[in-house]
């Protein structure tokens, strides 16, 4: 079978088209079904809240006082989305669905670099691997901002792909690659605002392997230019300029200290060195078996294969040809700089290497080409083409399953909604006795409600929400507080406590009723003397 009995330039554009709407559907369908339950996830709603909601696009706050763990971008695209899309509330499908608009830009953004790499259906492969990547597709599912990384960073190594010169160009190319380079250094500085440093660690490593490894020394140097280095700095440090300069200081000691240097270093945990071993192969099997193969592939030394009997299309290399190979070998090193430089890193999570995604998929339709060429290979690719399906399927029915029974009882929504029944918008309210992130609790409410430090007994007047076990040891030192409502659903069982007397509710009434304010005064002034 050949390219052209099958193929053609319009059906690989139908294919990639599909391809797209697959993985919208696959990232958008059943999207808000489940609750926020992880902390992790529930605290970037909450800031995506404060920005929405409140207006707070530079320094929001969780609860009043944690700044914020990450570099905004990812809530500065949700805050965008909302402005434009005229909405004024965060819905938990509104803030998942920024992640899968990254991870659909993702896809169109990795079909693109491979139809440009390797041919239309190059394109159509890549996008399959995707498609069936079971890390890609549920992380697009997820409000955190390891999909914006990966988008970011992918982005960066294909433009470098792009910037990069063949030996011995002319000065008008030189110069318009040289103005790619401030593409390459904006998109990295992006990266950054994504998610810290790494954004522009990570990648910027493994441009600086493969240029040693290819021996591109002069080409190392133009890459090393002070304008485009300068301009990538001004993006990436911008935020961080902004807490500096606006005494911040709070939020610049989370971001260094504790979300990079306390992770690498160990401050927040350390796990071991093999941890990274089980999802590198399988946390997308079969497909994440197959990107190894293609990194060892990409780097192993080429031999010609004109004279052997097994190759059924030995046509020489061509400059698109070895352009292609050029640009695996950087991926390939880009997957091996990501896995040794997280491997460091004392603290580890499967998803940091979501960033892998984009370049696996370029590899994989890069080995899947080659192996195409022997007289075997037409059938290990359309076992792979049937092997995606199969996955896609997988994804669309098993991952919306999943989200529903890991949530199934650790919700606090039904709380919350009982919760804002009881307690007017402006009633004081505070929480007490939580071990855990109070973020998926803070979504639900809509509001803060500051941890109490001390005892339960000298809480200040208003409410206080209690785990109940909390307030069963704790009962007998706080007589003067009342349980007012007791609501149990799964693992989430919370008492609401109140002290005193709260008339914010009834405040509220009567502003809608338009009482002027000396009436609304004497009203609340027999209210008080009755009660």
């Amino acid at each position: 079978m050949t390219p052209s009995s099958w193929w053609s330039a319009r059906s690989a554009r139908v294919l990639c088209a599909t391809i797209v709407l697959i993985i919208a559907v696959l990232t958008l369908h059943g999207l808000g079904a489940s609750d926020l339950c992880s902390g992790d996830e529930a605290v970037e709603a909450v800031f995506v809240q404060q920005m929405v909601e409140h207006h707070e696009l530079l320094f929001p706050v969780e609860n009043g006082r944690q700044p914020m763990y990450k570099p905004p971008l990812f809530h500065w695209t949700a805050a965008a989305l909302y402005r434009l899309g005229g909405l004024h509330r965060v819905t938990v499908r509104g803030v998942r669905s920024v992640s899968a608009g990254y991870a659909i830009a993702g896809a169109i953004l990795t079909m693109v670099a491979a139809a440009a790499l390797l041919g239309s259906e190059g394109a159509v492969l890549a996008g399959l691997a995707l498609a069936g990547s079971y890390q890609y597709i549920s992380q697009g599912r997820i409000a955190r901002v390891d999909m914006t990384l990966c988008f970011f960073e992918a982005l960066a190594v294909f433009v470098c792909v792009w910037w990069l010169p063949e030996r011995g160009t002319g000065a008008q190319d030189a110069l318009e690659r040289r103005l790619r380079l401030y593409v390459l250094a904006v998109v990295m500085g992006l990266a950054v605002l994504s998610k810290g440093p790494v954004g522009a660690l990570v990648p910027g490593a493994a441009m600086l392997a493969f240029m040693l490894h290819e021996r591109r020394f002069r080409q190392l140097l133009a890459l090393l230019e002070p304008g485009p280095l300068l301009t990538g700095a001004m993006v990436a440090l911008s935020w961080y300029a902004a807490c500096y300069l606006g005494g911040r200081f709070g939020f610049l000691s989370r971001q260094i200290s504790n979300e990079n240097f306390g992770r690498f270093f160990g401050s927040l945990g350390a796990m071991s060195p093999l941890y990274y071993l089980k999802p590198v192969f399988l946390n997308s099997a079969p497909l994440s078996l197959l990107a190894p193969i293609a990194v060892g592939a990409a780097l192993w030394p080429r031999h010609s294969t004109e004279k052997r009997d097994d190759v059924t299309d030995p046509r020489p290399a061509s400059q698109a040809t070895s352009r292609a190979d050029s640009a695996m070998r950087l991926f390939a090193i880009f997957w091996i700089v990501t896995i040794l430089f997280f491997n460091l890193a004392a603290y580890k999570r499967r998803a940091y290497l979501l960033p892998l995604w984009p370049a696996n998929a370029m590899l994989i339709a890069w080995l899947l080409l080659r192996i195409a060429r022997f007289r075997w290979g037409v059938v290990a690719k359309w076992a792979y083409v049937a092997t995606c399906a199969g996955l896609i399927v997988f994804n669309f029915i098993y991952i919306p399953r999943r989200e529903m029974r890991d949530c199934a009882d650790s919700s606090y929504q039904p709380a919350a909604a009982e919760i804002l029944r009881v307690v007017g918008r402006n009633d004081p309210l505070y929480t007490f006795g939580f071990d855990e992130e109070l973020a998926p609790l803070l979504f639900y409410l809509d509001r803060d409600a500051p941890a109490l430090k001390d005892k339960l007994g000298d809480a200040p007047p208003g409410y206080v929400i209690v785990p109940l076990t909390v307030w069963k040891a704790h009962q007998s030192e706080a007589l003067d507080l009342t349980p007012v409502l007791t609501s149990e659903h799964g693992q989430r069982k919370v008492v609401l406590l109140r002290r005193g007397k709260t008339y914010a509710r009834k405040n509220t009434a009567i502003a809608r009723m338009k009482v002027p304010q000396s009436a609304r005064d004497e009203i609340f002034s027999v209210a008080q003397t009755c009660l």
